[in-house]
């Protein structure tokens, strides 16, 4: 008569038991991982996906300035005291008093955001150096300006304190004619991405003629 081993049943089915919850628990932590790999797919891209919709936002907003045209009609551009220029298409009008010295440049938006004017600076002579004045030096606006996107505008400044060293200085160049390096700040309507653009202001067949030289990207790196 064959004796039954209790001991070794049970050792059998202890390890069968042991196996099969071995065999489950790989099951289950495969299927951990999987879901793991996935869910983290899903993230990476959701996170591409933000990033594409972010920059494709941002370049519905994005201005960027240049001079208008030749053939863009003049405008008549007044000061906060009253004063007028009349600006031709593509160019600029300078003008000195002994109270003040008038700036004013035509403008074309060529990007897809409204240009929103944050500020000015003017040197005189053109430089080579592809570099903008420090954002510390540039003037503040008294007016806000906007420039819609597609059209034509643009950008006044003025210096109103005839005892201040850069007033002679620039009141001379602009009677002598010589050229001036107009730097313009500005952004969208969101406050955001802002941009440095220079103008070259030169005199020229009775009339001051501007062209755009460089952009400069403020808060984000530049292209080039």
């Amino acid at each position: 008569m064959t004796v039954i081993e209790w001991s070794t049943i049970a050792s059998l089915a202890t390890a069968a038991g042991t196996l099969v919850l071995a065999v489950a628990t790989f099951a289950s932590v495969r299927s951990g991982n999987r879901s793991a790999r996935a869910a983290d797919r899903a993230a990476r891209t959701a996170e591409r996906s933000a990033r594409i919709a972010e920059r494709s936002l941002l370049a519905g907003q994005r201005p960027l300035l240049v001079n208008s045209r030749p053939q863009d009609p003049e405008q008549q551009i007044q000061f906060h005291e009253g004063k007028s220029l009349t600006v031709p298409g593509g160019g600029a009008e300078m003008e000195v008093t002994d109270a003040a010295v008038y700036m004013a440049i035509s403008l074309r938006n060529v990007g897809t955001g409204l240009a929103v004017m944050l500020g000015w600076h003017a040197e005189i002579g053109l430089q080579a150096e592809r570099t903008h004045p420090p954002l510390e030096d540039f003037t503040g606006q008294i007016r806000d300006i906007y420039v819609p996107p597609g059209d034509n505008g643009f950008w006044l400044g003025a210096l109103r304190d005839p005892a201040a060293g850069e007033f002679a200085a620039l009141a001379a160049a602009i009677e002598a004619g010589d050229p001036l390096m107009i730097s313009l700040l500005y952004g969208n309507f969101e406050g955001g991405q802002r941009i440095i653009s220079q103008f070259a202001v030169r005199r020229g067949d009775g009339r001051w003629l501007t062209a755009a030289g460089r952009h400069f990207n403020v808060d984000r790196p530049d292209p080039r």
